[in-house]
């Protein structure tokens, strides 16, 4: 039996031996021809990263440094020379940490050489010097000028990515035969903030939000509006001091990408390597920590980390809140924005019905001080796995260009623009103020970053912004009964006096697992949630959704055959499916047998193609409507791997569906076992479904409405479904 991961990563990083060639278009689309007018020099096509990065493993916004310098333009001939250079600088200066040794002989034999590298400083206290180390390169101890290291102060928490020029000096002595002639960070020399402000003009505010969402490398085609908000609120911390964003959602949704690859201003850690000496001070020393340093610090895979140092949270929630934290009895300020990002394993109507939405965080941090300070909430569930088609390969700004952009904007604040249209309910406290003004001030920055906007494109933001914290404080409710007593309505007035409620949307999708009556059903003082208790339906405490009639069965001592209801006797025996035959569907043979298990095993060993992983998925969704809400159920399929020419294919599908499942409350385990060829399904509350020849029963679609629904289908060949409530003799 073989783990799916594990026979996908057998096959390697698809096409890693194949360099990408960026295709080009006949005619450039209306929005690249006007962003290349207009910030000429400063932007690039996104996708030339892909063509330039080979086996340099190094963040985005180092190699678009390098492309800016030598692609950064619209002319074909110029974006291929452009990337014939950068894969050269690659080839000839990066250091492959494997070929560190080979580089060290080259800066030997030839007294120096340039290299691009992580460089990272410490003060040698013992003989009074700044000394840096290469990550790559893997040398130690080289000599660095106290100036250097003044103006580049990153180098002392965390590194830097930076072009330096290394020489060979050997001595007699003791020291390191090293020497840093030359070190230049990078990032971009200067920015032309007039000519930003004055090119915006230019854009209208959906062509300007499709500009920011390439510049991250996103294809805007692929995004609702709401989408598109919810990305751009990973940039707000770069635009907006000391702004705590959380995000917690499904795993593969690039929740992480845009604070490792997307500015050189953003430092991030994973969650388990959080210290107060790291983050804050070294009392040892008197050595700052990143907050010092840096204006976002994200913490990856944050809801993992159950180990926690309560130390820690304290002066966390102090900072969170006051901006301060303390070295010896010395107070400190900094300006970095905090960011939480986590992965959650249950569905939202899950955590909704037996927690909250901070379910997935240590125990520490689920506390409702720690919570109250955090300003915004990103629902991370809405976010879709990230698919190829997802990226961009038009033309955004050059990474370090808006780095500096977004850097600079941090010293303005456009929380009060929406006031002379519109108010927030009195009721609203200070913190929930705070939360609301800075979340559109930062959207505010990056749409409007001159600060003028029409009143209906600051109310889209100003509600935005309000789910936001609502969101986060309606969880602080169910976690502390303290502060349940006078709960804030959230909304806001406008000029004529009208108020509008707000509300977020999971609150409007499972309102009645979202609303508790705080004052029946709360346990002791002690207790979060209210006990809930779904509905039971009349079979055995399951209603089975469907949208299509059920095939008539036959009850058991009945010789006439029923339309089946949730109360009628399900058949047992043999079902015979006759080739040409329609009006069959997963949801009226095999659905009532299925609804109500909490687990299934489907074993089948032809899921390969394309179709055969579709009808998997068409079942599994109809798992998913036929369950409460929020309960979960686990699904194991069983069955073999492709042949050669077509397993790749195979692989992704099945681990793109496993992935989709569990948005719905569906946990798919997929196992690959060679030689299978019986086709059953099981479940936990007792039925065994033998399948003939499997889940692939139908003829090809013939027509839109055949594609869209099952039973206008056509069974291909004769085949035969046996329904039984014992094990089948045999197995």
């Amino acid at each position: 039996m073989t783990n799916i991961d594990d026979a996908l990563s057998d096959l390697g990083v698809a096409g890693a031996e194949e360099v990408y060639v960026p295709a080009f278009a006949d005619e450039e689309s209306d929005l690249d021809r006007k962003v290349n007018e207009l910030f000429a020099g400063s932007v690039v096509r996104k996708d030339l990263v892909k063509a330039v990065r080979g086996n340099a493993v190094v963040p985005g916004y180092v190699l678009e440094y390098l492309l800016g310098q030598y692609a950064a333009s619209d002319d074909e001939d110029t974006i291929q020379d452009g990337i014939d250079m950068v894969r050269s600088i690659l080839a000839e200066h990066y250091v492959n940490r494997n070929e560190k040794v080979l580089v060290q002989s080259m800066i030997r034999e030839k007294g120096r050489h340039r290299i691009i590298d992580r460089v990272t400083v410490d003060l040698n206290t013992k003989q009074d010097f700044y000394e840096a180390s290469f990550e790559n390169l893997d040398i130690k101890g080289v000599p660095i000028d106290p100036n250097t290291v003044t103006n580049n102060q990153k180098l002392l928490v965390g590194g830097v990515w930076c072009i330096c020029d290394i020489e060979y000096q050997p001595s007699d002595g003791p020291t390191e035969p090293w020497v840093l002639a030359n070190l230049k960070p990078i990032q971009i020399a200067g920015v032309d903030f007039d000519q930003y402000y004055t090119a915006r003009a230019s854009f209208t505010t959906d062509e300007w939000i499709d500009v920011l969402m390439q510049s991250i490398g996103l294809n805007p085609e692929q995004f609702s509006r709401r989408g598109k908000l919810i990305a751009l609120t990973r940039l707000i911390p770069f635009v907006e001091r000391n702004f705590n964003l959380v995000e917690l959602g499904p795993k593969g949704t690039g929740k992480s990408h845009t604070f490792s690859e997307l500015s050189p201003n953003g430092a991030l850690i994973s969650g388990g390597e959080v210290t107060v000496a790291k983050l804050f001070v070294n009392n040892a020393n008197g050595k700052l920590g990143l907050v010092g340093y840096w204006d976002v610090v994200a913490f990856d895979e944050f809801a993992a980390n159950r180990r926690t140092d309560q130390n820690l949270v304290n002066i966390m929630k102090n900072y969170m809140a006051n901006k301060q934290f303390n070295r010896g009895n010395q107070p400190l300020g900094a300006e970095a924005s905090m960011v939480f990002i986590g992965n959650t394993s249950h569905t939202v109507p899950y955590m909704l019905q037996h927690s909250d939405l901070f379910d997935e965080l240590p125990d520490s941090y689920r506390d409702a001080a720690w919570l109250d300070r955090i300003h915004h909430y990103i629902p991370g569930w809405e976010v879709s796995p990230i698919r190829s088609e997802m990226f961009s390969d038009g033309y955004g700004f050059v990474v370090d260009y808006l780095a500096e952009i977004l850097h600079s904007k941090r010293n303005e604040d456009f929380s009060d623009k929406y006031q002379s249209h519109f108010s927030l309910g009195s009721d609203i406290s200070t913190r929930d103020r705070d939360g609301i003004h800075k979340t559109f001030s930062g959207l505010m920055k990056l749409i409007h970053p001159t600060g003028v906007a029409t009143p209906e494109e600051m109310e889209e933001l100003l509600v935005y912004a309000i789910e936001g914290r609502k969101r986060v404080k309606d969880q602080i409710l169910r976690i502390d009964a303290t502060m349940r007593d006078n709960p804030a309505r959230f909304g806001y007035r406008d000029s004529l006096g009208e108020w509008h409620d707000v509300v977020t949307v999971e609150e409007n999708q499972y309102p009645r697992l979202y609303h508790r009556d705080w004052d029946t059903g709360a346990g002791d003082a002690g207790d979060s949630l209210p006990t809930y208790v779904p509905p039971k339906s009349p079979s055995a405490g399951h209603t089975v959704v469907t949208l299509a009639p059920r095939l008539p069965i036959m009850p058991e001592g009945s010789d006439v055959p029923v339309m089946p209801d949730a109360s009628t006797p399900l058949f047992e025996g043999i079902r015979d499916f006759k080739a040409g035959q329609t009006g069959v569907s997963y949801e009226n043979v095999l659905l009532p047998y299925l609804a109500g298990a909490t687990k299934i095993t489907i074993v089948d060993p032809y899921i390969r193609k394309g179709h055969q992983v579709r009808n998997v998925g068409d079942l599994l969704g109809l798992l998913a409507l036929a369950k409460e809400p929020a309960d979960e159920i686990d699904i194991e399929l069983v069955t073999t791997q492709a042949e050669p020419h077509i397993m790749r294919d195979q692989l992704e599908r099945l681990v793109a569906l496993r992935e989709a499942s569990q948005s719905f409350g569906v946990d798919l385990d997929i196992r690959l076992v060679d030689g299978i060829h019986d086709r059953s399904i099981a479940t936990d509350h007792g039925w065994r479904i033998l399948l003939g020849k499997g889940l692939d029963i139908w003829e090809p679609p013939t027509n839109a409405i055949a594609e869209a629904r099952q039973e206008f289908r056509r069974i291909k060949s004769d085949t035969t479904f046996t329904y039984a409530r014992t094990p089948i003799e045999g197995d």
